[in-house]
């Protein structure tokens, strides 16, 4: 097995922000074997790596990255009855969500329109609509970085607001199973939230989707934001969305430090002028922190 290593690729290639600057070396995982050769490597040449999977809830860094970029495509869906399906880390998860609704399952239809991989769903515990994807996981196949699989029950794992057990850990997902249960109307209630979705957030500009993270239960990041009337306010390329004021949206030749910039600028007028302090929700991947 050997790997194909491509040089001369740019994160902005795999960006939903569409920013990012070169990588040194990239490659396609399709296989949990592939994941452990590219682990091997990594470890071998004391190279870092990332693992993408859509490219959303990211900001990479124009200055490119130094090491290893593992596209993870670890694509499959296996329902197995019962409700149970198993999917790879790779699988798009909004796929995922509208596939078991025409099955006429439910606990999945907020993943619809949420522009995340299976895997990156679990990282990030992604959630929508009153659900999170902890809800209806039941199980997920791991890959540490010195090359051990493991399997890990739901119980096992720490689930909280965008959070998880593996973003302190070193490895990667390779798959997981859903225990979904049999509902009325899923299909329509999916059908209800995509055009919720579509109609409340900028779906057509080039995003990461929401920036900042909720403060409180009864706090909405977004609802802050525009109180500050930042919406339309913008820096470079990068703006405050005029439809939802959570999202930050490239509307044109924005850079890396640019949409950096604007979410300073957002969190200091927000704290200015309300006294909360609001933490990013999106991941930064490079030399700069906000």
């Amino acid at each position: 097995m050997s790997l194909n290593w491509q040089r001369n690729r740019r994160l902005s290639e795999f960006s939903t922000f569409g920013i990012g600057g070169p990588i040194f070396l990239f490659t396609v995982i399709e296989t949990p074997e592939e994941m452990e050769e590219a682990f091997a490597f990594s470890t071998k040449y004391s190279l870092p790596y990332f693992i993408l999977g859509k490219g959303s809830n990211c900001l990479f860094d124009d200055a490119g990255f130094d090491g290893i970029v593992l596209l993870n495509r670890i694509d499959f869906m296996n329902w197995e009855g019962d409700g149970c399906v198993k999917a790879g880390a790779g699988a798009s998860f909004s796929l995922l969500g509208f596939k078991a609704a025409s099955k006429g399952l439910t606990g999945l239809e907020f993943a619809s329109g949420i522009p995340a991989s299976v895997g990156g769903a679990i990282f990030m515990n992604a959630g929508a609509n009153g659900r999170e994807t902890r809800d209806s996981l039941s199980k997920v196949l791991y890959l540490d970085s010195n090359g051990n699989r493991r399997e890990f029950s739901k119980e096992e794992l720490a689930f909280g607001y965008r959070i998880s057990s593996f973003q302190k850990m070193q490895g990667a997902i390779l798959s997981a199973t859903f225990q979904l249960e049999i509902g009325s109307h899923t299909r329509q209630r999916q059908l209800e939230i995509v055009g919720q979705r579509m109609k409340t957030q900028p779906y057509k500009e080039k995003s990461a989707g929401c920036v900042f993270r909720n403060p409180g239960l009864t706090l909405s990041a977004g609802a802050l934001i525009e109180r500050c009337e930042l919406k339309g306010f913008s820096i470079g390329g990068a703006e405050v969305s005029r439809v939802h004021a959570n999202f930050l949206i490239n509307r044109g030749g924005a850079t890396s430090k640019d949409v950096l910039s604007l979410i300073r600028a957002v969190q200091s007028r927000v704290y200015e002028k309300t006294g909360v302090h609001l933490e990013l929700e999106i991941r930064i991947l490079g030399s700069f922190h906000a």
